[in-house]
This record gives C-alpha cells, structure tokens and sequence, in this order.
C-alpha cells in the first residue's frame, strides 16, 4: 500500500475575467475554486514536525488567487484551471498530482453548480 497526502482548499471564493460571451467579457466574473493537492507525505508525523515536511496551504490559495496574471481575460475556465495547476507544479517538485474544480457562480440557479473539474498529474 501506498501513502498519499491530499491537501486541500475548498470552495473559495474569487472574481476572474473569464467567459466567451458577450456579457462575460470585459467585468471579473465569480468564481468557487477547490484544489486537491496530491503529494507523498512523509513516513511519519510528529507534533513537532515543521512545515517544510508538507505544503503551506496558503500556497493554494495563492495559486488561485494573486498567481493569476491581473488584465488577463481567460475565455474558458479550464485555461485557469490549467493555470493553477502549472503554477504550483512549478512551486513545488513534491507534487505527484493536482485536481482543481471551478464552480461559475454567475450562471448557476438556485442551488446549481455549473463548472469544470481539471485532473492533472505531474508529466
């Protein structure tokens, strides 16, 4: 059996110039982003380990946030998807595989989640 070690940043929130259509372009657009950080954890824990045995999941959140380029207009959401994998592929080399889900809140009714799922593992 292999050990893994998934880290996550769920459901946050963030505006983003992204979409094809008329009414999309040109004004940030909401959007709910989870990432799923797959890395080889260490084989043990101690309550005094550091943090340098794992990822600051402030990285995540980074990754998702300040990372994206400002003025930059994704048309599609998969393009920021692939944007945050890539740029915590490059942050970190324990990185065996990423997973970012974005949920567009715009177009959603009611309780709808209208989006992307984006599975990458590391080349």
């Amino acid at each position: 059996m292999t050990d893994s070690l998934i880290l996550t940043v769920a459901d946050l929130e963030t505006d983003v110039l992204t979409g094809i259509y008329s009414e999309e372009t040109g004004k940030p657009q909401p959007l709910r982003i989870t990432i799923d950080v797959h890395m080889r954890p260490q084989p043990h824990y101690d309550a005094d380990t550091t943090l340098d045995a794992s990822k600051n999941y402030m990285d995540l959140k980074h990754a998702a946030t300040e990372a994206l380029p400002q003025g930059l207009h994704f048309k599609l959401i998969e393009a920021v998807a692939d944007h945050i994998c890539e740029t915590l592929f490059l942050q970190d080399k324990r990185i065996d595989a990423i997973t970012v889900k974005i949920v567009k809140l715009a177009i959603g009714i009611g309780s709808e989640k209208i989006g992307i799922t984006l599975h990458r593992e590391r080349p």
